[in-house]
């Protein structure tokens, strides 16, 4: 491809994923292109494009530029399947960009999302697929000042520069991360339902957990579907909240930290290729990727429909949730109940419902029991048990409670706590 712009030639058809793409102050748009494994400029003014090689040195070391977040005068790339997060830097270097690059502190690991916090901190992930994995705190100020006053070598970087926090129990793969309020860092886990906080005061995670997805996302034609997930891929800070999309659900997600809501938007569209439901008229998912927030609209692109779209979260939802604990403390073997309120906020005529429930507790330990379909007039009242089974495990968990239609789900989280 280089080749043939450079000789303003037609140059051969190829099919790449581009990850990631950011605006960049000098009037250029700069995007990963994988299936050239390069860095692609491209100026605005004068459409005209430069390639930036991605290569690693290691023979055989394959690469995946994926996303890319410019900060400053700094280019910030993750490479997936090399395991390093890579910086590019026009301010460091007077002829041109100086491009360097951290290991993975694992063998054989991935580097997947990264985030900036309010210090520049750079935090990321390296995790092994079917293995273990780690959070990833790189100083990036403390090494740029100290690049300016020497070289800094490989060990003095991983010693003084990085700090890591070992994944807890259910974080397997982390793709997304974010900084939220308070400079919590936030993890979305691609292979389950769940989505993690870390507070780095006191280096405790938090697990949580989105609603389970509904069978016209999944399908289960045939019958092998037994415990379905979200997939929650990519996460992002907006204004307060945390969004997400749960790529398997076919949502888009909005979880306020504050208040421990959680509102997620049914997307629509629907490609049955790429879900379980063959014989299925309404089924399937967009596979919605990645996402942009601009005030309050929340734009997406739907990789398998040649879409993209937008939810609107200006609009009033169409019922509001109130539930009337949202701490409560077990023993094992102990129920207690819990009522849910369910109102409705529009004009609109009285339309079919469902109750919403989910958990963070692993083997049944959590046991939520409440009717599962009502009709939504102008306030449905319903009776929640929550139960720890006889041999649960002592510990903290959420339990994600709410309703939901065809188009909306608006939830809730209880803090329970098994003795």
């Amino acid at each position: 491809i280089a080749s043939a712009i450079e000789n303003n030639v037609e140059p051969t058809k190829l099919r790449s994923m581009m990850w990631g793409i950011d605006y960049f102050p000098d009037g250029s748009i700069w995007f990963t292109d994988e299936a050239t494994d390069a860095i692609w400029k491209f100026l605005i003014d004068d459409e005209s494009y430069n390639r930036i090689s991605y290569s690693q040195n290691d023979e055989g070391k394959s690469s995946l530029p994926q996303k890319l977040v410019i900060e400053g005068s700094k280019i910030i790339i993750n490479d997936f399947t090399g395991g390093r997060l890579s910086f590019l830097d026009y301010a460091q270097d007077e002829q041109g960009l100086l491009h360097y690059a951290i290991p993975s502190v694992m063998e054989d690991a991935v580097t997947s999302d990264f985030a900036v916090d309010s210090d520049k901190n750079v935090w990321y992930t390296n995790w092994v697929p079917g293995g273990q994995g780690i959070l990833v705190k790189f100083d990036y100020p403390g090494y740029e000042f100290q690049s300016t006053q020497g070289e800094v070598t490989q060990g003095l970087l991983l010693q003084d520069f990085v700090e890591w926090y070992n994944f807890p129990v259910g974080l397997t793969t982390p793709n997304g991360v974010a900084v939220g309020p308070d400079q919590k860092i936030w993890l979305a886990d691609t292979s389950s339902n769940y989505f993690f906080s870390l507070d780095p005061k006191t280096e405790e995670f938090t697990k949580y957990v989105t609603s389970i997805p509904t069978i016209d996302s999944y399908g289960d034609a045939s019958g092998f579907i037994k415990n379905p997930v979200s997939r929650p891929y990519w996460i992002e800070h907006s204004d307060g909240n945390l969004i997400m999309n749960e790529h398997n659900a076919n949502r888009i997600g909005v979880f306020n930290p504050s208040s421990e809501t959680l509102v997620e938007y049914t997307v629509p569209s629907r490609n049955p290729n790429w879900a379980d439901c063959e014989g299925i008229e309404y089924c399937g998912v967009a596979q919605v990727f990645d996402f942009a927030v601009a005030g309050e609209k929340i734009w997406f692109t739907e990789w398998v429909e040649n879409n993209i779209g937008v939810v609107d979260t200006s609009i009033p939802l169409p019922f509001s949730i109130a539930i009337d604990k949202d701490k409560i403390t077990l023993e094992k073997g102990q129920t207690t109940q819990i009522t849910l309120e369910v109102t409705k906020t529009g004009s609109a005529h009285m339309y079919d419902a469902n109750v919403n429930s989910s958990s963070t507790s692993t083997f049944s330990d959590i046991i939520i029991t409440h009717e599962n379909n009502f009709s939504l007039s102008d306030k449905t009242t319903i009776s929640v048990e929550i139960m720890a089974s006889e041999h649960a495990l002592s510990g903290t968990h959420k339990v994600l409670l709410g309703a939901y239609t065809d188009d909306i789900a608006v939830s809730q989280f209880i803090t329970v706590t098994v003795m």
